[in-house]
Order: C-alpha cells, then sequence, then structure tokens
C-alpha cells in the first residue's frame, strides 16, 4: 500500500472568535483518525498528513465527521494530495514570483467549475484585479489585497449551489506544496 501526503483545507475556521479549532486538537484528531505526519500551518484550517488511504473526498468525509463530534459544530474540508497541490502552483497563470503573496489567491473547489458557472460576472468591471480557472481551482489577482477586492467578493457568490470553496493566499500555496512533499527515507 502507498502513502500518500495531503493537506487538508478548512473552511471558514477561527475566523473572529467563531468556529475555533485549535491546531493541535485538529493534529490530534487527525493522528486518533490513524494519519501519520500529522501537521499544521497557520491558524487557518491547513493540515497536512500522510494516508495509505487514496480517496480524498473520503477522506474529507472522515475528518468533516471527526470535527463535527469533537467540537460540536460541521465544517467543510477539501483534501487535495501533493501532485494536485504542486500542478496548481506550477499551473498558475499571473506571474506569482514577482507578487507579493496577498496580491495573488487561489480558491479551491471541492467539484469542477466552469466558465459558465462565472458568465455573470463582469471581470473588465472589476479591473486590476483579474481571475482564471484552473482544475478545481481559482487564480484570482488582487494588485490591493483581498479585503478591498469587489471581484473577490462577486467571485465568491458564484460558485454553483453545492459546491465547497475554499481560498489561500500564494505564500499558503507554496508552503502545503512544500509540506506534502514526501521527502525519500
Amino acid at each position: 500500500m502507498t502513502t500518500k501526503a495531503y493537506a487538508a483545507l478548512l473552511r471558514g475556521i477561527n475566523v473572529s472568535g467563531h468556529k475555533k479549532v485549535p491546531m493541535a486538537e485538529l493534529r490530534a484528531l487527525l493522528t486518533e483518525l490513524g494519519h501519520g505526519d500529522v501537521r499544521t500551518y497557520l491558524q487557518s484550517g491547513n493540515a497536512v498528513f500522510t494516508s495509505a488511504q487514496g480517496d480524498e473526498k473520503a477522506l474529507a468525509a472522515e475528518l468533516e465527521r471527526a470535527i463535527e463530534k469533537r467540537f460540536g459544530f460541521g465544517v467543510d474540508v477539501l483534501v487535495r494530495d501533493h501532485a494536485y497541490l504542486k500542478a496548481v502552483a506550477d499551473g498558475c497563470p499571473f506571474p506569482a514570483a514577482s507578487l507579493e503573496g496577498r496580491q495573488l489567491h487561489v480558491t479551491y473547489f471541492s467539484e469542477p467549475v466552469t466558465a459558465s458557472h462565472l458568465a455573470s460576472i463582469d471581470a473588465a468591471r472589476h479591473l486590476p484585479d483579474e481571475f482564471r480557472l484552473g482544475d478545481r481551482a481559482l487564480y484570482l489577482y488582487v494588485p490591493d489585497g483581498l479585503g478591498r477586492s469587489k471581484l473577490a467578493e462577486a467571485l465568491m457568490k458564484s460558485p454553483p449551489n453545492g459546491v465547497v470553496a475554499t481560498t489561500r493566499n500564494w505564500n499558503t500555496v507554496t508552503k502545503l506544496v512544500e509540506l506534502t512533499q514526501i521527502q525519500p527515507a
């Protein structure tokens, strides 16, 4: 059985004192679920771990159930393996190396989102902010930061019903690629 490295991306935790999930408890929970090499990154719901279980949706569902049982509230979770995270980082259509981490973000989706899902957004109206779609991901360039972006606000209202979306800045995107890289023994 092959062990792979994964990142769990929790949506909407530890924001303004709501849905508090201490990272030490998240690490303990993942370990209790039988995962190895568990680490967390920042307080915003990023955990990395190894597992022989190869089904990302099953891993996400397992963690969602465990969080609800432990903390008493539901949290949407996306699980992605190293290869996917690296492909997203490598496929960035914006000049990531010349931008600040706060200017570039990736929104990860639970399911594919097509251009038709975002057709109602008038991209030209939101310039200089821009976005591009990728594989279950959306790249968002916001030169003045996410908090000031009307485009980001419009995009968060756009995913189809039932599609979970969670956004990470570029620094976190690249750090998750690094943290999920399994080192040879």
